[in-house]
């Protein structure tokens, strides 16, 4: 999940006081990103919004948070004081939106909004048809992984879920950092159930073999978790928790922010992830070190990994309203997506862009994006139900189980959370 905010002081503008929403306003346009404060990220997101004010004139505030963005935005709209943009994952639009927080957008009187690609485009789409963002980073996964470490070992990047199993128990069997210590895995897995990790992180495997969480008929949602090639890959992922061991421990605990650092340090080779950390494990690791490889297809086959990224949310009940379109004309524009990609330093937020006018490799000259880049075109987008976030965690409660239960069985599992997926979407009315 991309799977991150910007680290400045926060600005709270109570609505019902805010200015008329004139370039020429005293009140600073309330940017909220979810980034680690004082992050490189957040300070990308600063140089944007100072970018934006440089070109309008229009004031800003950047607000960074990571830890309980969400509740955080809670709280505020609880006090009617919702910030005026919102910089947050493509799976939260059916959330926010189910609780009357965002504008509908106009795709078609957006500036540059007919540059962009129609994938973005779609995840910036409600369960409704209609649009409440405007989209600003895309992204698929990959494989990064230690390349020290597979000529160590002798082996060649794996083209199959077969040979990347055995890759991963090779990291874990043969010592390839060479200390003489039994202390590196193959696998780090954010594995955890925070924010829907588990889930998040197996679904660009269940993808990879032609699976899916949900089947949409013509708007109507029924379960697929429970169906073979869904299993099938959850499956795979338990074996090699309980049976290889190749997996890095503490994993089903962990979330992105300890398994970034899991990798880091040398205690797993393999991590399945979005760009957005790319260039920094170039910086902490060395180039030489890392290597990019696709996500193998799996038995059954499949059209790619997961996609998502994020999106430029218009927040309601803003007086800015005027501005809050300019800023998101801004952000998806080639200036603004450049700001946002950061070259091949790290602190990217926009990860791919998703102005199709942008030649990434004339941007970033490491061949590493060219996989991830190579990867979106199949890259499969959750189902635009009206709310994936309780689909998402439930499916991680579940999975993380299987996964740290060695004596589950994965399909009596499935069975059970397909349940309960039954019961979530119909209570969305959404089956």
């Amino acid at each position: 999940m991309t799977r991150h905010l910007l680290g400045v002081a926060v600005l709270v503008v109570t609505l019902a006081a805010c200015g008329s929403g004139g370039a020429g306003s005293d009140e600073a346009l309330d940017i909220w990103i979810r980034q680690a404060p004082d992050s490189d990220s957040a300070k990308t997101a600063q140089k944007l919004a100072d970018a934006f004010t440089k070109a309008s004139g229009v004031k800003t505030k950047v607000t960074a948070i990571f830890d309980d963005f969400e509740t955080k935005l809670q709280q505020q709209a609880a006090q009617k004081n919702l910030p005026d943009i919102v910089i947050n994952d493509t799976a939260q639009l059916g959330n926010m939106q189910g609780q009357g927080w965002l504008r509908e957008v106009d795709k078609a009187s957006l500036a540059g909004g007919d540059k962009l690609a129609e994938g973005a485009w779609k995840a910036a789409q409600a369960g409704n048809g209609k649009h409440y963002a405007a989209p600003f980073s895309a992204q698929s996964f990959a494989l990064i992984m230690r390349k020290d470490w597979r000529e160590k070992v002798g082996m060649e990047p794996p083209k199959t879920w077969e040979e990347l199993a055995a890759l991963a128990k090779a990291f874990t069997e043969k010592d390839p950092d060479g200390n003489g210590q039994a202390d590196t895995a193959g696998f780090v897995i954010p594995a955890g159930t925070k924010r829907g990790y588990a889930s998040w992180y197996a679904s660009s495997l269940i993808y990879a073999n032609g699976g899916d969480f949900l089947t949409n008929n013509a708007g109507k949602f029924t379960p697929a978790v429970n169906q073979p090639n869904a299993v099938e890959a959850v499956k795979f992922l338990q074996d090699q928790f309980c049976t290889a061991k190749s997996v890095n421990p503490g994993a089903v605990s962990n979330d992105t922010t300890v398994t970034h650092e899991v990798f880091e340090k040398g205690q797993g080779g393999i991590y399945l992830v979005g760009p957005y950390v790319l260039a920094r494990f170039v910086k902490s690791l060395g180039a030489d070190k890392i290597e990019v490889h696709p996500v193998p297809k799996g038995p059954s086959g499949g059209p790619g990994t997961l996609g998502e990224g994020e999106n430029v949310y218009l927040m309601a009940g803003s007086a800015q309203e005027d501005n809050q379109k300019k800023f998101a004309e801004f952000a998806i524009s080639p200036e603004g997506q450049r700001i946002g990609m950061n070259k091949d330093a790290p602190g990217a937020i926009v990860r791919l862009p998703v102005n199709t006018t942008i030649d990434m490799a004339a941007e970033r000259q490491d061949p590493g994006w060219k996989v991830f880049a190579d990867a979106y075109p199949t890259a499969v987008y959750s189902q635009p139900v009206p709310n994936w976030a309780p689909i998402r965690q439930t499916s991680a409660d579940a999975i993380n189980a299987v996964w740290a239960d060695c004596s589950a069985d994965v399909k009596t599992a499935m069975d059970g959370l397909a349940t309960k997926l039954t019961a979530e979407l119909q209570n969305q009315k959404a089956s």
